[in-house]
């Protein structure tokens, strides 16, 4: 592991100073060290729907858990993206990582993700005594897009109208331990507005073609009921597990003010101690001030605190 751990601090590193090809020689080079197994199918609906796990190397299981969802408007993005580079920092501090795909945008609209994600969570706890893992000890971590998964995921629980029993493993548990989100999008109806008092130039949602309305095949604007639905802040309740916020000054796809507004709901409904917010001065829409080093270890930190 010691090979591993690096490796994948020069390839974190890598991804800021150097150019692509260089970054995919380190990744091919730490990918193949990994303890792996990859593309395992959590439902049978869609080729979408399949998970990579990764084990930690010279630890003792079972395994704490970090669920990587990726980001991408919920119309891109991938399991073997930046994101799951990020939670394999994971494996330093003898946590498993599954790394999930869900369908995008462009298969299937809100609340398929969701749906796929809680899906994800119970195939986990259902296949965790196979794969050495602790189904009582998992976390979800995402940016962007995959932040608001992971927050719906925490604020859901087990059960409800965003679960999808049918796609398998219906009598597991969906809840989760601990959640990590980053510069999610929380409330997509008054995004625009909040980027025009913020004065920043950000992209604009209330229009037909924008990763917004595409996540619900229609005008955001003209479905307000299902947008209510996707907010993570619609499910809060006291036992919802702590969370671990980070939002950049000068996001430009997120307005910033979206997880202050957030962290406000959660603080007097779970308590001060179970959120944590952190706006990041000068920081964008993710990249090196949330993937550096330091930044990452702050997080699994977090995760240490709450799961060990």
């Amino acid at each position: 592991m010691k090979r591993v751990a690096i490796i994948l601090a020069v390839l974190l590193g890598a991804i800021a100073l150097f150019p692509p090809q260089a970054v995919t020689t380190t990744f091919n080079e730490f990918y193949a060290e990994l303890y792996k197994e990859t593309d395992i199918p959590y439902a049978n609906i869609s080729a979408a729907q399949k998970l990579d796990i990764y084990w930690p190397d010279h630890f003792d299981g079972p395994y704490p858990v970090i669920i990587s969802i990726h980001g991408g408007g919920y119309l891109s993005g991938d399991k073997m993206g930046p994101d799951a580079l990020v939670a394999w920092e994971g494996l330093r501090r003898g946590y498993a990582v599954v790394s999930v795909n869900y369908r995008l945008s462009s298969e299937a609209v809100f609340p398929a993700q969701i749906n796929d994600v809680k899906a994800a969570i119970r195939y986990v706890k259902a296949h965790a005594q196979e794969y050495n893992l602790q189904a009582d000890k998992i976390a979800v971590w995402g940016a962007s897009a995959g932040g608001t998964l992971s927050a719906l995921a925490g604020a859901t629980g087990d059960g409800g109208e965003l679960s999808d029993p049918s796609l398998g493993n219906g009598d597991q548990s969906e809840r989760v331990q601990a959640v990590v989100d980053w510069c999610g999008p929380m409330n997509l109806l008054v995004m625009d507005e909040q980027f025009k008092r913020s004065g920043i130039n950000g992209i604009l949602n209330n229009n037909s073609t924008s990763w917004g309305s595409q996540y619900f095949g229609q005008m955001l604007t003209e479905v307000p009921e299902q947008v209510h639905k996707s907010n993570p802040e619609t499910y809060i309740t006291p036992d919802d597990p702590p969370v671990f916020i980070q939002h950049g000054t000068l996001d430009d796809w997120v307005p910033t003010q979206q997880s202050v507004d957030y962290a406000a709901r959660l603080k007097p409904i779970l308590g001060e101690d179970k959120v944590y917010l952190e706006i990041m001065e000068g920081a964008g829409h993710g990249g090196v001030p949330f993937n550096n080093g330091r930044n990452v270890a702050k997080v699994l930190d977090f995760l240490d605190r709450t799961l060990k």
